[in-house]
């Protein structure tokens, strides 16, 4: 692959090639074979076909041109990076039992009565709803945003929470409005704590700039009201669901600063080929955009959910100990996605903390 000659190395390979074409994500670009959420799969990239998808090969690749740069020019110095870990919750359910109908409650209660056999939900269901107010209940299960945020403290990191703003689907979207007290008082406490807010678009959106604003907008405006401000405003699509490149242009024109989709839904890995932040481009117009692509490496229910990996707990953990390795060893970044609605019993709280810790 590499030679040297009387000039200097030669790269018999498209080092850049190779990095436009993931980085911009072109096979993608017009694809039919979408999942049922109109997602493309890992399954059907060549990433996946050709078992790479679980390497940051864009990194390793430059990490290869950088030791031919050193060899040939020994008094370039080029950039060090630091890894880092990077973790985010999608707030889909802020709350077990608060928002949404009578018939919603009932049905959450019997669900857990019946599949998880927690008889006190019977009880803890209608007294959690009662109860929250003008703040988040402490006997919801899915109230553990302060739990998160010391977690986070614990280990010298900012935990980033995307809030939905939109119901363009009732059904899979969120059952809250950003405007209820109870979410308000959140906004301020992630915000005390100094941690980041961010936006996590309605199911219906990823086609439509015009909705992607209209939710940021939403978000930006109740934040404002509670005296929130943040430098950068970035978030995820709801499902992982994307369009390349309707959606990063939807991005840009709601005048965010990152987005931080880019992983599959059935398969967690390096689906951009790299672990760092990078600018994004639009390949079918041939422009920069004023929008930052920050990857995502894994999404927990990617791993754990029977629909996708499937993995067990410990096979769990090897396997996000395994991509977090390879992030470390290209000095990028590790970015996780846990759900706080996934983070319920000690089991689940035990794995998260073991993913952060190993």
């Amino acid at each position: 692959m590499i030679e040297r000659d009387n000039k200097g190395y030669v790269v018999h390979y498209d080092i850049l090639g190779l990095t436009y074409w993931m980085l911009s994500r072109i096979e993608e670009i017009g694809r039919r074979d979408l999942d049922a959420h109109g997602r493309f799969p890992a399954t059907a990239s060549h990433a996946f076909r050709h078992e790479y998808l679980d390497r940051p090969i864009v990194d390793e690749w430059m990490h290869i041109l950088g030791q031919v740069i050193e060899r040939q020019w020994p008094r370039v110095k080029l950039k060090e990076n630091i890894f880092e870990v990077k973790v985010s919750h999608d707030v889909d359910r802020p709350s077990r039992y608060a928002f949404g109908g009578l018939g919603q409650l009932g049905r959450r209660i019997a669900g857990d009565v019946v599949k998880r056999r927690e008889l006190s939900s019977a009880v803890r269901g209608p007294l959690v709803r009662w109860r929250t107010r003008d703040r988040l209940d402490e006997a919801d299960p899915y109230n553990n945003f302060e739990w998160i945020m010391e977690v986070s403290e614990r280990y010298g990191l900012a935990s980033a929470f995307y809030f939905i703003a939109g119901r363009t689907d009732p059904r899979k979207d969120g059952d809250y409005e950003v405007e209820d007290p109870a979410i308000r008082h959140l906004l301020r406490r992630i915000h005390t704590r100094g941690h980041e807010i961010g936006l996590h678009p309605s199911y219906a959106t990823y086609r439509s700039a015009d909705l992607v604003a209209r939710e940021a907008d939403r978000l930006r405006r109740v934040c404002a009201e509670e005296g929130i401000r943040q430098e950068k405003w970035g978030g995820r699509m709801h499902y992982l669901r994307w369009e390349q490149p309707t959606t990063l242009r939807a991005w840009e024109a709601a005048g965010m600063t990152y987005d931080s989709t880019m992983t599959y839904a059935d398969h967690a890995g390096f689906r951009c080929g790299t672990c760092f932040e990078y600018p994004a481009f639009d390949a079918v117009a041939g422009q920069p955009l004023n929008l930052r692509i920050r990857p995502l490496i894994a999404m927990e229910c990617s791993v754990l959910g029977d629909q996708y990996m499937g993995l067990k707990k410990s096979d769990a953990l090897d396997e996000f100990a395994k991509l977090k390795e390879r992030c470390r060893a290209v000095r990028g970044a590790f970015s996780l996605l846990w759900h706080n609605s996934e983070l319920r019993t000690p089991d689940e709280r035990l794995l998260y903390e073991s993913v952060l810790s190993v």
